[in-house]
């Protein structure tokens, strides 16, 4: 038996972002001879947004799903703190795993350093220092608890040495959901899904769905009549996330003839789908990363980014609705070029590094 084979690591996931960085931090963990146990809190509970990742990435079932569903953040974040609570008290772990900055990802953090669980932040640091996102919420007081923070970028160290957070429990490793990318990249097939599709090149790939564009009617016209001025251009393809199909379709989305709306995609579909695409329009964080990976244009409709990286060194740009469509219009002419950088360690390695950090603690904190 492995020396480490005693310590207990629970790993929380429980939205579609979560599972593309926990698949190779659980993966590097288990030649460590960890004991893990993977919680799905269903904040995410339609197969597409969730299941379809443990087929497509070769994550282990889930050993515990809390099945929480849909709900207000109060009501959503208290079913995902009770039912660990009882978990964490029934078998305690060495350490929870949290990823990224969902409410299941806050969650598990209150509760684990209430119980005095230790807590690893998969994705620590960013900030868009708008605290009217709840996903900034959700960092900020995950980071303010958590005792190992895994950074994806140099600013998010920046960020947390700003805050107070001590050096040694900071580590640099990169960015686990680029793993997950780059170790896929032979089963994203641009072809098989533009020809399930019916679609021709070149084409635009739109996926919106923060509150901020879709929760008020007069923003998410304004966002409609934005994407129809980019139909006008390029044939828009939108995956439409459930959260705004209501608004976006109250605003008219479907009536220009060069929209497609389409379902949710599974992981290996949709990143095909972004792969053969000349641009993305998004408010998504991780898309940001995925386009600066696979080198497509990606016009982000928020006024800020938790993620300057993918300014810095990738095709990301921020627009607003008045400019988009000067935005999209350099890219089709070919005035907007992109320097071949990628975001440091950034390489395919980072659950790897983080298995490591984790092993060490858990053996320093036995001895």
């Amino acid at each position: 038996m492995s020396p480490t084979a005693s310590h207990h690591v629970v790993h929380v996931t429980g939205a579609r972002p979560n599972f593309p960085k926990a698949a190779p931090v659980i993966r590097a963990l288990s030649s460590h001879g960890i004991r893990q146990v993977l919680v799905h809190t269903g904040q995410h509970y339609d197969p597409v947004m969730s299941e379809v990742f443990f087929q497509q990435l070769g994550l282990p079932e889930p050993d515990v799903n809390l099945g929480v569903g849909s709900g207000s953040h109060a009501h959503q974040t208290a079913k995902v703190m009770t039912a660990l609570e009882d978990m964490f008290i029934a078998d305690p772990p060495q350490l929870v795993v949290v990823y990224g900055d969902v409410n299941s990802t806050v969650a598990a953090s209150l509760v684990a350093a209430k119980l005095h669980i230790p807590v690893a932040h998969v994705e620590a640091g960013l900030r868009s220092f708008d605290r009217t996102m709840p996903e900034e919420v959700n960092r900020v007081v995950t980071d303010s608890l958590a005792d190992l923070l895994f950074t994806t970028s140099p600013d998010a160290n920046v960020h947390l040495g700003s805050e107070g957070v001590g050096a040694d429990k900071i580590h640099f490793v990169g960015n686990p959901m680029i793993d997950t990318l780059l170790s896929n990249l032979e089963i994203f097939d641009a072809d098989a899904i533009k020809a399930d599709l019916g679609l021709v090149e070149p084409y635009l790939v739109a996926t919106l769905h923060r509150p901020a564009n879709v929760d008020d009617p007069v923003q998410a016209a304004a966002v409609v009549a934005a994407l129809h001025q980019a139909a006008d251009r390029r044939h828009v393809v939108i995956p439409l996330h459930p959260r705004g199909r209501a608004s976006f379709e109250a605003a008219g989305l479907m009536d220009h003839a060069s929209i497609t709306v389409i379902e949710p995609l599974g992981y290996v579909e949709f990143i095909g789908l972004v792969r053969g695409s000349a641009g993305v329009i998004t408010d998504s964080g991780g898309v940001q990363e995925e386009t600066t990976m696979l080198g497509v244009p990606c016009l982000t409709l928020r006024p800020n980014t938790e993620r300057p990286v993918t300014i810095t060194h990738g095709t990301n740009e921020l627009v607003t609705e008045q400019t988009l469509v000067t935005h999209l219009d350099a890219i089709i002419n070919g005035r907007r070029t992109f320097d071949d950088v990628t975001p440091p360690l950034w390489d395919g390695h980072a659950g790897e590094r983080i298995a490591v950090v984790i092993a060490r603690f858990l053996e320093d904190a036995r001895s």
